[in-house]
């Protein structure tokens, strides 16, 4: 630690010698004592685009620190399991470009358990791991929160979800990519659409959000786009598209998200109504796969490695994040009570833009 001076100048005042402790104390004073030689990293919930390149900037940056790092396959419940690796530079050589995560993933039911999380606490110790990253979704971040609260261990969470939907972030690693990837495959069935007057209902992901259906559908020019935050009226949906019908327009490419409703239900209801032929692709898995657009490597380069230093300076039960462009850090309690939805300026832009 680097010498300062401090000195007290002019009236005392109450709180002086508060303040000059505050200043030669360590803001945690257990990781002052005994500096951290081992942390641990997994990918937990949700596979995304871009994992990979956050492990590597995690390793590499705690190896700059000279510690080192214990990556534990299929996320919590491999930390139960103990299905620990040791991961070296050589060990993250190479993956910057992968899809999907080296260090694979999976959901823990015993995790979600008391029981089970204080064993996943005990295979923390007894690898020596002194604090953890966990790279993932709302639900992950959960995880690492109540491994904090309830053993006061210290974790660093990092978005990793195609969905986007995790408050604290501008972007989650793995948003951009699948957007990407699901506009390709839109443009592609545009081709098809437009050379048989055929109507499309393209169902992309999103449960609980429809981050992916407007970013996609607004890039892609769809026609129109359902998500589960605005409830759509299949009668004005069907009248919309009778009457571009009526002006000339003989293909239409609606995005549904599909926690707004089925797309198989989307398009048997257009043809039911208005008599147009329509299909109905179902893009599903293929958006969480792929290798990783340049915004999502560079995002999850810099949020690893902010998660990393965050966590080797004694912070702990924070999220790293991108915000108006910056690296940023906020408390994991404050990102979880808050609900991400999507902006209401790109849902005017979308009803604007299907006139």
């Amino acid at each position: 630690m680097k010498k300062i001076g401090a000195l007290t100048s002019g009236g005392d005042a109450a709180g002086m010698n508060a303040a000059i402790r505050a200043m030669v104390q360590p803001a945690n004073p257990q990781q002052q004592e005994e500096s951290v030689k081992k942390i641990g990293v997994i990918t937990s919930g949700g596979d995304a685009p871009g994992m990979n390149a956050a492990i590597r900037a995690v390793v590499r940056t705690a190896i700059a620190q000279q510690v080192e790092v214990v990556g534990f396959m299929r996320g919590y419940e491999g930390i139960i399991h103990n299905e620990a690796t040791p991961l070296r530079s050589t060990n993250v050589s190479g993956i910057i470009d992968r899809g999907g995560t080296i260090l694979r993933s999976a959901r823990s039911k015993t995790f979600r358990t008391y029981e089970g999380r204080e064993q996943a606490l005990a295979m923390l110790h007894q690898n020596s791991c002194q604090g953890l990253i966990v790279i993932g979704g709302e639900g992950s971040l959960t995880g690492a929160l109540k491994l904090h609260e309830e053993f006061s261990f210290p974790v660093i969470g990092i978005p990793g979800s195609i969905d986007n939907d995790v408050a604290g972030t501008d972007y989650s690693i793995g948003f951009d990519t699948a957007v990407n990837t699901a506009i390709d495959a839109i443009d592609k069935v545009r081709d098809t659409a437009y050379s048989h007057d055929r109507v499309f209902v393209i169902e992309v992901m999103g449960r609980h959000f429809g981050f992916i259906a407007v970013e996609a559908g607004l890039a892609a020019g769809a026609e129109a786009i359902l998500i589960p935050e605005a409830p759509f009226d299949v009668e004005s949906l069907c009248e919309m598209l009778k009457t571009a019908a009526a002006r000339g327009k003989r293909s239409s490419i609606i995005v549904v998200a599909e926690g707004a409703s089925k797309g198989t239900d989307v398009a048997d209801a257009i043809a039911a109504k208005t008599g147009f032929e329509t299909r109905c692709v179902v893009l599903g898995h293929m958006q969480r796969g792929g290798s990783p657009t340049a915004f999502d490597r560079v995002l999850a380069l810099r949020l690893g490695s902010h998660a990393t230093k965050l966590l080797l300076s004694g912070h702990t039960a924070e999220m790293a994040g991108l915000m108006a462009g910056l690296v940023v850090s906020n408390k994991l309690a404050d990102i979880l009570a808050e609900t991400r939805e999507v902006e209401q300026e790109k849902r005017d832009l979308a009803e604007l833009m299907a006139r």
